[in-house]
């Protein structure tokens, strides 16, 4: 087929997303596809082919691919913006609906979901500017982590180890987001599981993070180096499939299609608490989700065959109505 891979895009994470990009065109190509590489600009949005500009026209796909494959991560991408854009022209994609995309991104309307559906999560706060700082270090608890609502790839997050340091870590997530997540420092250990599929996914082998460093921030996750994943994790048979199982029900729960990567904390050995859940996770040589999915048996460019696979079923069964 004929792909049109979008990349880079408007939000801090626009350097990940090329590096992302990156692999993913150059496992399609190993897979036998014609690959069309759409970058869009990090200052003006612009999307580019080669640098000339490009322009979109209502029911036609870019360049004539057959399916869109956006690989964007944060705002402006993997939020569901693209993903509406993509609908309004009638366009194919890899990947969750604009609703799922939104959910996902947002960190407070996430949390708050899937705690109405009684799911185990770590204790938070979704706060904006003029918060009670000493009522959220009581109700939270120290240590703390303070992170933008609507960012990925730890961008803008701080750790807050005494109250005198909350209010610095809110103006710097502040400068990202109008609203930021405080949230309780779990114990134990950071556990990533993939899942692909729609009305039946499926999760992968879940991974254990090590980080080389005090915790898991933007420089241990795409410093060559910076962690280890761990496939199968160090954990008891039951708890990795307890992982597995909440996995595909955040998955379900929230409406996603295609792909995504979940994130858990593992406490005490046995209890598993959901952190997020990932619509466009990475794909660079440090990123979790492809290793998981060859380490249970499905090889980089058969992966990404199937994610083509997902998002033209997901394009036709969504045509069957009429709306």
């Amino acid at each position: 087929m004929k792909i049109a891979v979008l990349a880079g895009g408007r939000s801090s994470e626009h350097d990940v997303s090329l590096s992302s990009a990156a692999a993913v065109r150059e496992g399609l190509e190993q897979a036998g596809h014609e690959v069309v590489a759409i970058e869009i600009g990090r200052e003006d949005g612009r999307w580019t082919v080669e640098g000339d500009p490009l322009s979109l026209e209502p029911g036609s796909a870019p360049l004539g691919a057959d399916i869109v494959f956006p690989v964007l991560h944060g705002p402006f991408g993997e939020d569901g913006t693209v993903q509406g854009m993509l609908e309004t022209l009638d366009v194919p994609y890899v990947g969750a609906g604009v609703l799922a995309s939104a959910l996902c991104m947002d960190k407070a309307m996430f949390k708050d979901l899937i705690g109405s559906r009684g799911l185990p999560q770590v204790e938070y706060a979704a706060v904006r500017e003029g918060a009670d700082l000493a009522e959220l270090v009581e109700r939270v608890g120290l240590p703390l982590f303070v992170k933008p609502a609507r960012l990925g790839s730890s961008v803008g997050i701080s750790k807050v180890s005494g109250a005198a340091e909350l209010g610095a870590a809110l103006e710097l997530a502040f400068s990202h987001d109008p609203v930021a997540i405080v949230e309780r420092m779990a114990t134990g250990i950071e556990v990533e599981c993939s899942v692909i599929g729609n009305r039946e996914p499926v999760a992968s082998t879940p991974g254990e993070i090590v980080a080389h460093a005090d915790w898991y921030d933007y420089e241990a996750k795409y410093t060559p180096g910076g962690m280890e994943l761990v496939v199968p994790p160090r954990l008891g048979d039951d708890v990795i499939e307890r992982v597995r199982e909440l996995t595909v029900e955040v998955f379900t729960c929230t409406g996603c299609a295609g792909f995504a990567r979940a994130d858990f904390f593992v406490e005490d050995g046995d209890r598993v608490l959901v952190n997020e859940l990932n619509t466009i996770p990475g794909f660079t040589q440090t990123s979790g989700f492809p290793k998981m999915f060859e380490l249970s048996g499905i090889p980089f460019p058969d992966l990404l065959d199937r994610l083509l696979e997902l998002g033209l079923e997901r394009y036709n069964d969504e045509r069957r109505y009429r709306f």
